[in-house]
C-alpha cells in the first residue's frame, strides 16, 4: 500500500451532495435541524433572544426544505391563519385592532 504525501484532500460539507441519496442527505438535514435547536434554545436561556429568533427563522427553512413547502404555500397558510383569527377576534369582545403584521406575532 502507497502512503500519500502532501496534505490530504478537503472535503466541504457541501461537497457532493448531488450524487448523495435522498435518504442520506434527509439524514444530515434532520441532524443540522436537531443542532440548531438545541443553539436556540441555549440562545433562549442564556445569551440572546434576539438571535435566537433569527435561528429560528433559519429552522423553519430547514423544515420548509425538509417537507418540501413552497413559500407560496407557508403563505397562504399563514393568510388562513391570520383570517381565523381575524373571525375569532370579531366574535369576541371588541378591542382594538392590531395590525396584520403583529397578529401571527406572540
Amino acid at each position: 500500500m502507497k502512503r500519500r504525501s502532501g496534505p490530504p484532500p478537503i472535503y466541504l460539507a457541501s461537497s457532493g451532495t448531488d450524487k448523495m441519496p435522498a435518504a442520506h442527505s434527509e439524514e444530515r438535514l434532520l441532524s443540522l435541524l436537531a443542532t440548531l435547536e438545541e443553539c436556540r434554545a441555549f440562545l433562549m436561556d442564556k445569551a440572546s433572544p434576539e438571535a435566537a429568533r433569527l435561528l429560528s427563522l433559519a429552522i423553519l427553512e430547514l423544515r420548509m426544505e425538509l417537507h418540501r413547502v413552497t413559500d407560496s404555500e407557508l403563505k397562504a397558510l399563514c393568510d388562513r391563519m391570520t383570517d381565523a383569527q381575524a373571525a375569532q377576534t370579531t366574535k369576541a369582545a371588541p378591542g382594538p385592532r392590531l395590525p396584520p403584521y403583529l397578529k401571527l406575532i406572540k
